[in-house]
């Protein structure tokens, strides 16, 4: 096994450090429950540790069927094809029937507005790199690990009195996976490797001086695809086969270097660019002359370098368990409270470990599986669902310290934006762009014909939150001025336009709106107008942030005035999910769409809304504890905001004991990874807020955590928080300061405290507000200095 390193010290350097490690003792038996991923944003490969065999099955993420070139597309495009030519009209049609009648059935709306999906493609997996005639003569001592920290995993076993072990990494500096086979004695490593890819692509492979070469076309679309694998022995004797294998004898070690690549680009309309073949094969050569010493350490330096920002200490102690039979102790609840600890920050930090693993610069953004893919038919085509699972993945972005994460996200949507115009064009008439339910790298921005799951015209508008983040947490001009704000305008052109005047109001309402997967076709659900509203109220702040005030902007304050708020208070005292009062006190639907406000918006404060605080609260107890994967994620955060610990934990507890495999990924069923990433994103929430320019400290504080720490979380207002809690109360806070301006902390005990200027000032009692004038690149401690009497914070600069 790799050896840990100790992360950076944080708050409570006396906290012993817990290596974030997942272990079995027994080889992977499935795919979706067993095997342990790597990667490095671009590719994606999992290790099952077999005897005998080992399977690494692997991914690049632009391999991709349909789209361009695909026999299945019509020559319009996504929007076009069999759909009708008057949509405009169509949608006219159902505007009216809504009008009429107060709401639309969604097999009839899908009639009038949408058609087959034709030419939308899977993503697919790439295939398996197989090292079979491996030794297992009286095989012991048997390990298989996946070392969060280093992004290493390894297998370990004995044979014949023989130790032989594995390593494996995804590489992002040299966008290669790495795997090297060693044993304990001089000469005992044999095997042969050979790559084997699905049947729904033409190729050959091929081998020459250890090098296998796999290329050819997907059948589908004639993506072009390329797969080079280089095996090196040290020592023995290397031999090419005519089948495309390569035979290794008598070696002391093996070392396998791995890159694939296709001719896709992320151009609008053609979405093709170079031969892969090149690039492929230099990237394997690069690595070849880096050696695997240097390979392993750039790795490990690059992965660290994100994932050591944050560390989490929860009273938790070392598994002496595997993690299979930890979690199965936490599902029957037989597990001790630092076992369960041990869980749930493990859970926590594998989160983050998947989102760097699966979203890197330079690669498309983490989907439905991250990266990770064993078949050509993947559940829901292992597409971009963009009514709230693309989101999900990335709500841990910036909260834990990943906003590097991000990147792709932003690259990919603004590449909808050309692809968007057309389908505003031809399905609505109007400006701006528009992308619905689901998505993929080719651009789909169109709707088809599910009947409840079709129709989100709302998704651009949710995805654009993310650019606006991006600049409350960074303060970063320059994104805010050439990225964010341009998405944000054009997408509110569209829903200038596209927005309805409701004939029972006056109001401003979406037409047709449909509250995600869940409920007839109405005007002005919930959800819908929430989103609008956030989208406008963030492109009204960046238009004045980047000093523009013309007609445009008029516009938008003249809509926000008429706007539907898509907040109201129902007859059980619930937040309404549609704008007539429809709510069941009795329907458990896995969306809870219309707390949007709540989460991931910031429209709903305890402290300043708390009629309507208390009807989210209401609405959210009606639907229940259960759910899929992702769902339970999401009521995390949701129980985070309300600032209710208990219930958040709850909501913690529930995902790891019924949505989580052995490998601890999520499943909804099946396998998404949503729900990894979302609940990582929650347990943040529970621990520090940063919403209305104030940083809250344990604002959700359970009560089975009572003691424990965190370094690196980030706050909105670019800080960085660490902090140490005992007995439920924070005992020492340092908030890093990345740009001068004042930082407001929430949620300290009654104090005084001495600023940098040496000044005493007064802190008001426990939730109220205290300010610190902080300077870029400062650290600023605030220290508890006695017990059994009101506890004094001192602030200082370090």
């Amino acid at each position: 096994m790799s050896e840990h390193r100790v992360p950076r010290s944080g708050p409570d350097d006396t906290d012993p450090v817990v290596p974030p490690t997942l272990w079995y003792t027994t080889p992977a038996a499935d795919w979706e429950t067993g095997s342990l991923p790597i990667g490095n944003g671009a590719m994606g490969a999992c290790v099952f540790g077999g005897l005998g065999t080992e399977r690494l099955q692997f991914n690049e993420k632009t391999l991709w069927t349909g789209g361009p070139g695909s026999a299945d597309l019509p020559d319009g495009g996504y929007d076009s094809g069999n759909w009708p030519r008057d949509r405009p009209r169509a949608l006219t049609r159902v505007r009216e029937r809504i009008d009429s009648d107060g709401q639309a059935d969604p097999e009839w709306v899908a009639g009038e507005l949408g058609g087959p999906r034709t030419g939308f493609g899977a993503y697919q997996s790439f295939g398996d790199l197989l090292v079979e005639g491996l030794a297992v003569v009286g095989v012991g001592d048997y390990r298989r690990w996946l070392d969060l920290a280093d992004a290493i995993a390894g297998v370990g076993y004995t044979s014949a009195g023989v130790r032989h072990t594995r390593e494996f990494f995804a590489s992002h500096p040299d966008q290669v996976v790495v795997a090297r086979f060693a044993a304990d004695t001089p000469g005992r490593v044999d095997c042969v490797v050979r790559l084997a890819t699905p049947d729904n692509r033409t190729g050959r492979t091929t081998a020459g001086d250890g090098r296998i070469t796999c290329s050819g076309r997907l059948t589908d679309n004639g993506l072009r695809y390329e797969a080079q694998v280089q095996v090196l022995a040290d020592g023995g004797t290397r031999t090419d086969g005519p089948d495309g294998t390569v035979t290794v004898r008598g070696a002391d070690a093996v070392l396998l270097i791995l890159a694939a690549g296709t001719d896709y680009a992320p151009t609008f309309p053609d979405y093709r660019g170079d031969d892969p073949h090149p690039g492929v094969g230099a990237r394997v050569d690069a690595a070849v002359a880096r050696g695997d010493a240097e390979l392993r350490v750039r790795h490990v330096a690059d992965h660290g370098g994100l994932f050591d920002r944050v560390r989490l200490h929860l009273g938790q102690a070392a598994p002496e368990v595997p993690t299979d039979e930890l979690l199965h102790r936490y599902r029957a609840g037989v597990a001790g409270p630092a076992q369960r600890r041990a869980l749930e920050a493990l859970h926590f930090q594998y989160g983050r470990y998947l989102l760097i693993a699966s979203s890197r610069a330079g690669s498309l953004p983490a989907n439905l599986q991250g990266v990770w893919n064993d078949s050509t038919a993947p559940p829901w085509a292992g597409d971009y669902h963009v009514n709230v699972n693309l989101q999900m993945n990335y709500w841990a972005a910036e909260t834990t310290n990943l906003t590097e994460t991000a990147t792709p996200l932003f690259d990919y949507v603004e590449g909808l934006v050309a692809p968007g115009e057309r389908t505003a064009r031809r399905l609505y008439d109007a400006p701006g762009w528009v992308v619905h339910n689901e998505t993929t790298p080719y651009g789909y921005t169109g709707v088809h014909d599910w009947a409840t799951a079709f129709w989100f015209p709302e998704a651009g508008a949710w995805l654009a939150r993310h650019h606006w983040e991006h600049w409350l947490f960074t303060g970063d001009e320059d994104f805010l001025r050439e990225r964010a704000w341009p998405l944000l305008r054009s997408l509110a052109r569209f829903w200038l336009d596209v927005l309805v005047t409701d004939p029972r109001d006056g109001a401003l309402v979406v037409n047709p709106s449909y509250s995600p997967e869940h409920g007839p076709f109405t005007a002005g659900a919930a959800m819908s107008q929430q989103i609008v509203r956030d989208l406008f109220g963030n492109a009204r702040q960046a238009a004045r942030l980047v000093g523009v005030d013309d007609e445009f902007t008029a516009a938008l304050d003249a809509a926000l005035d008429r706007l539907d708020t898509g907040l109201r208070v129902g007859s059980w005292g619930q937040l309404q999910e549609w704008k007539h009062d429809a709510d069941d006190p009795d329907d458990t639907h896995r969306h809870v769409s219309h707390l949007y406000a709540l989460h991931p918006a910031d429209h709903l404060d305890p402290d300043r809304d708390p009629e309507l605080v208390a009807a989210a609260r209401r609405a959210l107890r009606a639907r229940g504890d259960g759910g899929t994967g992702w769902s339970r994620a999401w009521k995390i955060n949701f129980w985070a905001r309300l600032r209710d610990g208990d219930h958040a934990h709850l909501m913690l507890a529930e995902l790891l004991a019924g949505s989580t495999l052995d490998n601890l990924w999520d499943t909804h069923p099946p396998f998404q990874i949503d729900g990894n990433l979302g609940a990582t994103a929650g347990v943040a929430e529970m621990l520090v807020q940063s919403h209305h320019r104030a940083v809250h400290i344990l604002p959700a504080l359970p009560a089975c955590w009572p003691h424990g720490s965190v370094s690196g979380l980030r706050a909105r207002g670019d800080v960085t928080v660490d902090l140490v809690w005992a007995d439920h109360r924070p005992t020492t806070v340092t908030l890093h300061a990345g740009r001068t301006g004042p930082i407001v902390v929430r949620g300290l005990p009654t104090a005084t405290v001495t600023g940098p200027d040496g000044t005493v000032r007064p802190a008001a009692a426990d939730g109220a507000l205290l300010r610190i004038d902080a300077v870029a690149g400062e650290r600023y401690l605030l220290t508890s200095t006695g017990s059994g009497r009101p506890v004094q914070w001192e602030t200082r600069s370090l």
